[in-house]
């Protein structure tokens, strides 16, 4: 087992592996930006090192600060948390070589899934279904490939995620001038402006399969999070298991996760993406070679850490644990990102200190965070505050558990989307299960709410 473990990440995630860290019995190193002086993970870490200016390129971001953190408090494992370098191939090809062990898949893995043409192509050779579309990146006949699948179409970043570089495309005439944006956008975000072409899935829920696997090649596959509530691509709700997954498809999604990383010679943690269409058919669409914010709801539905699971896989343990219990579900969790956001004005950002909070409890909730009374927001990195998770029996019973958690929770001096999810909780849509993925769409359209841009996650 390691040493000591520097978390290279902040806010709530970097709460989340400083608790797992000290429940393994490690030594936790933290690191911070000048505008994270006053984050609860430095206080929660046994050691902290700032490393550099508020500007998440000039700290989160800056790799040799990073690596020199490491070697200065003396850690030999960096654990990446999600978002800023967790997909990154070359940082942790750079741990590698500075003799630490970067907690996640190894580089070259990365690298075969982090690239969405080609973990398509290594998807389809490993005979998971894909969306049709090009069958690499494109350079040219951008046109005769869209024809030939038929409109509409979407165009779309072979790099990243997040909703970057996403662009649809009804009209053929419009096809040029939204290639154009999308790999401008994708340049900008992701440093490669390469696209691809694939069939837009009209109606589609966004269903996600949890995976893991150890250096001897054991893989297994955990309960889908649905994903679907989702704005402008960003999720704001997740529940496990899902409303619209009989378990047929449920184990179909799992056996496909299981080839593709064991295809991709996958170690560690992972999450395998696809889109459910309206006719019940599922379409791969990318890996995330990382741990994912939802992560908590599968955590509630088999009862297993995710995080330990992590950092054991990263020290050559092997998986302790196989499908059944892997695949085992226990009730019903749903997760609520809460945003320091304003939706009544399109969910524009809210930074600012918080004048006073009061965080629900009670059987079956969860909440991570890294705020408190008195803390400021900073206004340079994604609006996350926490993360509501509740767990109960069954989907109707966690649903009522999430409304009374929700009516708990207190932010004051600063907007929140908490009473957002309230109303989403309540529609007749949600309660139902019968929703797709512009469910959010038709709720800001009935209340007038205006279009807002995309957070960092």
């Amino acid at each position: 087992m390691f040493h000591k473990i520097l978390i290279a990440n902040r806010s709530e995630i970097a709460v989340r592996v400083i608790r797992a860290v000290r429940e393994l019995g490690i030594p936790s190193v933290a690191v911070y930006s000048e505008a994270d002086r006053e984050s609860l993970h430095i206080s929660l870490a046994d050691e902290a090192v700032c490393i550099g200016p508020s500007p998440s390129p000039q700290s989160y971001l800056n790799c040799e600060a990073l690596l020199a953190a490491a070697k200065m408090t003396g850690a030999d494992a960096i654990h990446p948390g999600y978002g800023f370098l967790a997909e990154n191939a070359d940082f942790a090809q750079a741990c590698a070589d500075h003799g630490l062990t970067f907690i996640g898949p190894k580089p070259e893995a990365i690298r075969k899934l982090g690239h969405k043409s080609a973990a398509k192509a290594l998807a389809r050779s490993a005979q998971v279904p894909v969306v049709p579309g090009s069958a690499g990146t494109l350079t040219s006949g951008f046109l005769r490939e869209a024809q030939a699948l038929g409109f509409p179409v979407m165009v779309k970043a072979a790099a990243g995620g997040g909703g970057k570089g996403l662009r649809l495309v009804r009209d053929p005439a419009q096809l040029e001038a939204q290639v154009s944006l999308a790999q401008n956008e994708a340049q900008t975000a992701f440093k490669d402006g390469s696209v691809y072409i694939e069939k837009f899935i009209d109606r589609p829920r966004h269903v996600e399969i949890q995976i893991a696997a150890d250096a001897a090649g054991k893989v297994v596959a955990f309960p889908e999070r649905d994903c679907t509530v989702q704005r402008r691509h960003q999720k704001l709700i997740e529940e496990s298991p899902s409303p619209a997954v009989p378990a047929a498809t449920r184990e179909q999604m799992q056996a496909s996760a299981v080839r593709l990383a064991r295809a991709a010679g996958y170690s560690n943690v992972g999450t395998v993406e696809f889109l459910l269409a309206p006719d019940g058919r599922f379409y791969f669409i990318e890996v995330n070679t990382r741990l994912q914010v939802e992560h908590p709801v599968t955590e509630c539905v088999t009862g297993l850490d995710l995080v330990a699971t992590q950092i054991r896989l990263a020290a050559g343990e092997p998986l302790g644990f196989g499908q059944d219990r892997a695949g085992d579900i226990r009730g019903h969790a749903i997760e609520h990102r809460i945003n320091a956001e304003d939706p009544r004005k399109g969910f524009a950002p809210g930074p600012g200190r918080i004048t006073a909070l009061r965080l629900p409890g009670g059987p079956g909730v969860r909440f991570d965070t890294h705020i408190y009374s008195g803390y400021t927001v900073p206004m340079y990195y994604d609006s996350l505050l926490g993360k509501l998770i509740v767990h109960s029996a069954d989907r109707p019973a966690a649903i009522v558990r999430a409304l009374r958690a929700l009516s708990e929770l207190r932010v004051d001096g600063i907007p929140t989307t908490a009473e957002f999810h309230t109303r989403v909780l309540a529609h007749p849509k949600f309660h139902s299960g019968d929703f797709d993925t512009h469910f959010i769409d038709t709720i800001q359209e009935a209340e007038k709410c205006p279009a807002a841009s995309s957070p960092a996650y």
